[in-house]
């Protein structure tokens, strides 16, 4: 098993980290990281590795992988994985060959996906935190990499998070010579995980813990409600504005000039028809998917009988 040692340097002798046999130096990143964007996977990803720990354990690491913009400033963390470690008070050991076969195995699925930071559980940075740091920057290199600490103890009920990234103190390129920085981040919600986590708010609300999901037809007629308000609430500001009793916003108004602009412009026959068709389409589709459902079936049970 490869495994990455770090030290911390003697005070005396103000020795650089070791990295096996390899002396570990500090990555200068071209552009530094100014805005992170947080998948909610991330951070369910990282509380099911704290809950999955060894007990001997206090914490646990990992990496954290994303994309990022042309110029390197905007970072979007879409998923992580852990990465076994093992710490005591003179060094810590990192396992190189479960990191490097695991990044392997989510470019296979994931090619754009890169190596952007690593994250780490606790309520206060780590006396190793520096010295991971300048692992993972060279990982990222050229880029800056992402330090995500989350707080797992929840003692006010919520969850903690501090994004930071590294920047270099000191006279000399040692890696030790690490400031953490705060970086201002966002929570991204796709609309694949947040049907997700309204499923998992709902069953927290719920009396037994339990949620159902709802039908098809039931979710449908959720979203054209949910459409519907937010089209009486633009109307309404609009009408204000209008009338004068509402100061108008350039934004808003920017929003709904680029809104109005994507909408074709058909009557409303014309839109009835193609809806028409398009749900006969649909129906179809589904009653061959059934119809071929029981095929199977009928197909399986016929060969054990056989």
């Amino acid at each position: 098993m490869s495994m990455l040692h770090l030290n911390l340097p003697s005070l005396v002798s103000g020795s650089s980290v070791k990295t096996g046999a390899t002396s570990a130096t500090t990555v200068t990143a071209n552009s530094t990281t100014q805005q992170c964007y947080i998948h909610p996977v991330v951070l369910f990803s990282i509380l099911d590795h704290f809950l999955r720990r060894n007990d001997s354990q206090d914490r646990v690491i990992g990496t954290l992988l994303g994309v990022r913009s042309d110029d390197g400033r905007v970072v979007e963390i879409r998923s992580c994985f852990a990465v076994p470690h093992f710490e005591t008070e003179e060094e810590i050991q990192v396992d190189m060959e479960h990191h490097g076969a695991m990044f392997a195995l989510h470019k296979r699925a994931n090619t754009r996906e890169q190596i952007v930071g690593w994250y780490a559980t606790g309520n206060k940075l780590s006396k190793y935190a520096a010295l991971i740091q300048d692992f993972y920057s060279r990982e990222a290199a050229p880029f800056s990499a992402v330090h995500l600490v989350v707080d797992t103890d929840m003692s006010n009920g919520q969850l903690p998070i501090q994004c930071l990234h590294g920047s270099p103190i000191g006279i000399g390129a040692h890696p030790e010579n690490c400031l953490f920085l705060p970086l201002p981040y966002e929570l991204q919600y796709p609309d694949a995980e947040l049907s997700a986590l309204q499923v998992a708010t709902d069953s927290a609300e719920a009396p037994d813990g339990v949620a159902v999901l709802v039908s098809d037809m039931e979710q449908l007629e959720k979203t054209i409600d949910e459409l519907r308000a937010m089209l009486e609430r633009v109307t309404t500001y609009v009408h204000s504005v209008c009338d004068g009793t509402t100061q108008p916003n350039n934004v808003v108004g920017k929003y709904l000039m680029d809104m109005l602009a994507v909408v074709p412009k058909i009557d409303s026959k014309q839109f009835s028809t193609l809806f028409q068709t398009h749900l006969q389409d649909i129906l179809m589709v589904a009653y061959l998917t059934n119809l071929t459902r029981a095929q199977l079936n009928i197909a399986d049970r016929l060969q054990r009988i056989v």
